[in-house]
């Protein structure tokens, strides 16, 4: 079977306003591009006439700035699922302008294949090739695209002559079918395969395809600077003497790490360490620091859903790509995050969070719990199933302003029975078989700013005895100032005390 050649403004024409559209990517990788930014100057056009165009918009994750950016500056977003990172969708999401569902990552395929978000009316999937009988081979990133290829009712697909066709040769494809006639998830080691190199769509929904040689937009992280080395240092010595203990086998366990700055140089510490052996990621993106650690073989493998890194990096990993290829599987975001595969692996889950109470509640989502961020993206599904869970912050941000430790988060996305581990530059708690009060102290006394830990100690102090004791009067009172007088303690308002 032949299939038609379209423009991308052919392509957006067949989106009427209202429908459900998916997008291939998890982060930039892999994520549709031509076709979503006819999406947008369509939506403008019709928008100049008078006419009212929006699109609810599903995608793996977070998807760059085109998905995120270019159709929320259009206004062509009416609904966003499961996750979002771009500035102008944020504040339309904040104003309420956007309905967002922040959700689990790996729950989406089943929400998708049970119609819980109705129908999907077209599907936009970036490929390096479609077959005939309806294999597609995907680019830089799985995510939910097997999912939305089987179960949109249209399909368009961006045929990507900018990525290598040898990035199939990572992929492991498996599709799970819906309840109660699922089977086990033979996936015993990081790089265990179970699937397929390809997706698969039915030739017959397929509208077109459409020609794109864009790449992957995906930043450059920074440096990591000397609060990120305080803290991965930390987590280091932590590690080593949890293996010393026994209670982290000498080989280590799988790591899986958010993404970003602290992330990034959370893992490039780990590799640089002499002390840590050569170890294995079972994550869900893919990023820079892994590259390198894999070319000096400390980093043995790892499974992913996305190769979130950038241009020099992928090109890096094209160049070799027979090196890298036998070490890296790319996944279905509900495999690479699945609870069940985390805990039968004793994945160690490393994620960030803005901010963590004093009894070990994780915020990770929202400021002052109203305003979203990103979303809670995998970190929830990771940290819950994980043989050990670690979250990091910096202690204080803005100048010293905000306080990440605060007496309670306004908004939680991993409660304290998740866990674990809270680090800070200033150190590392470890709240395992820990009560409410003695987290709390442990927390204040190691991971608090020094300029912070007074009014910690007086707010436990003076709270309402209980098994967890709290004021709650008081209890947002950090947050309150914040929004009044710009900072958590309005002392500091115009301190710097970060250095």
């Amino acid at each position: 079977m032949s299939y038609p050649i379209l423009t991308p403004d052919e392509a957006a024409s067949y989106i009427r306003d209202g429908d459900t559209v998916s997008f291939s990517g998890f982060s930039p990788a892999g994520a549709a591009k031509v076709v979503p930014r006819a999406i947008a100057s369509r939506a403008h056009d019709e928008h100049e006439k008078g006419n009212r165009f929006k699109v609810r918009v599903l995608t793996g994750a977070s998807s760059g700035r085109i998905i995120d950016d270019e159709l929320a500056q259009a206004e062509a977003v009416s609904w966003r699922a499961p996750y979002q990172s771009g500035s102008v969708l944020r504040r339309q999401i904040n104003r309420q302008e956007v309905e967002y569902v922040d959700m689990h990552l790996s729950h989406v395929p089943q929400a998708v294949s049970e119609g819980f978000f109705g129908r999907i009316n077209v599907a936009v999937v970036e490929a390096t090739e479609i077959t005939s009988d309806g294999r597609v081979f995907l680019t830089t990133s799985i995510g939910a695209s097997p999912t939305y290829l089987r179960y949109a009712e249209k399909v368009i697909i961006e045929i990507n002559r900018h990525q290598s066709e040898r990035l199939r040769e990572m992929a492991d494809i498996v599709v799970m079918p819906p309840p109660p006639k699922r089977y086990p998830i033979h996936i015993y080691d990081p790089l265990t395969r179970i699937g397929f190199p390809y997706a698969v769509v039915d030739p017959q929904k397929v509208i077109g395809l459409v020609e794109s040689r864009e790449p992957d937009n995906v930043t450059e992280f920074g440096a990591p600077d000397d609060i990120s080395c305080q803290i991965a240092e930390h987590v280091v010595q932590f590690f080593l003497g949890e293996m010393h203990s026994g209670r982290i086998p000498k080989t280590l366990l799988p790591i899986q790490s958010g993404v970003g700055n602290v992330a990034n140089g959370m893992l490039a510490t780990l590799g640089r360490h002499p002390d840590i052996p050569p170890f294995s990621v079972y994550s869900e993106v893919f990023q820079d620091a892994m590259v390198d650690l894999m070319a000096e073989e400390k980093l043995l493998g790892a499974s992913a859903t996305s190769l979130t890194i950038t241009s020099d990096k992928l090109k890096q990993l094209v160049d070799n790509i027979d090196f890298f290829a036998r070490r890296i599987v790319l996944r279905p975001q509900e495999i690479s995050n699945h609870p069940g595969v985390i805990r039968r692996l004793g994945v160690i889950a490393l994620n960030t969070a803005i901010e963590m109470d004093i009894y070990g509640n994780v915020n990770s989502s929202h400021l002052y719990g109203m305003d979203i961020m990103n979303g809670i993206g995998g970190s929830g599904e990771f940290t819950r199933n994980s043989y050990l869970s670690v979250f990091m912050t910096p202690s204080i941000a803005k100048g010293g302003r905000i306080s990440s430790i605060v007496p309670m988060c306004p908004h939680v996305d991993s409660n304290e029975h998740s866990v674990q581990i809270v680090v800070t530059e200033q150190g590392l708690a470890d709240l395992r078989g820990l009560g409410p009060m003695q987290r709390a102290k442990i927390i204040i006394e190691r991971c608090a700013h020094p300029a912070y830990r007074g009014y910690l100690y007086r707010y436990i102090k003076d709270a309402r005895l209980g098994h967890i004791q709290h004021d709650l009067i008081r209890c947002f009172e950090l947050h309150r100032n914040l929004l009044e007088h710009g900072a958590m303690l309005p002392d500091l308002a115009h301190e710097d005390i970060f250095n």
